[in-house]
């Protein structure tokens, strides 16, 4: 079976052009909907890819509709061709039930795992440069050391909670202690 899985971001977008495309393609069931691809719910996709059975093909209109970043996607086809779903991308040209289309979805794999590499790289790098200036990296502490000082002292009367210290600075018991800690 020839299943296609169409995506807009928003509810204000329109998915007919996809499902044009998609029925030229000779697709027999279409799965739709409105939601970012940032989103990790995606309930027609779960729906869709769980309907697959080997022999299958997915098909959609453009790679990007199918997965939200390079490494999704290479998990997700890895996924498919594991359960020996095909599948193609119209707009791309990839189709995996060829020889040639599996070639190509590879070269993606191993240009989108060479991209991660590089990123950790440059990331670690950057940060032992800054380091190497003096500047330290992460979020701001949520409490200065006068703050924790003052709520060192606080706590030293038996008669005021670690939950009361946190509430009157703002911050969360489990920011308060980690504070603590680190003084």
């Amino acid at each position: 079976m020839i299943i296609g899985y169409a995506r807009v971001s928003t509810a204000d977008q329109d998915t007919s052009l996809q499902l044009d495309a998609l029925k030229n393609a000779d697709v027999e069931r279409v799965y739709q909907e409105s939601r970012s691809g940032a989103s990790k719910e995606r309930p027609e996709l779960a729906k869709c890819l769980d309907v697959m059975r080997a022999g299958d093909t997915l098909v959609v209109w453009r790679l990007d509709r199918l997965g939200r970043s390079l490494k999704d996607l290479v998990e997700i086809i890895s996924d498919l061709e594991e359960k020996g779903i095909g599948f193609r991308s119209l707009t791309e040209a990839i189709d995996t039930t060829s020889a040639g289309g599996k070639l190509v979805f590879h070269i993606f794999a191993a240009l989108s795992e060479f991209e991660r590499s590089l990123i950790q790289e440059r990331t670690r790098a950057g940060l032992a440069a800054a380091r190497a200036r003096g500047r330290k990296g992460g979020r701001p502490r949520a409490l200065s050391k006068d703050q924790t000082k003052k709520a060192r002292a606080m706590l030293s009367d038996p008669l005021i909670t670690k939950t009361e210290v946190a509430k009157h600075f703002g911050v969360t018991r489990m920011t308060l202690n980690k504070a603590l800690d680190d003084l």
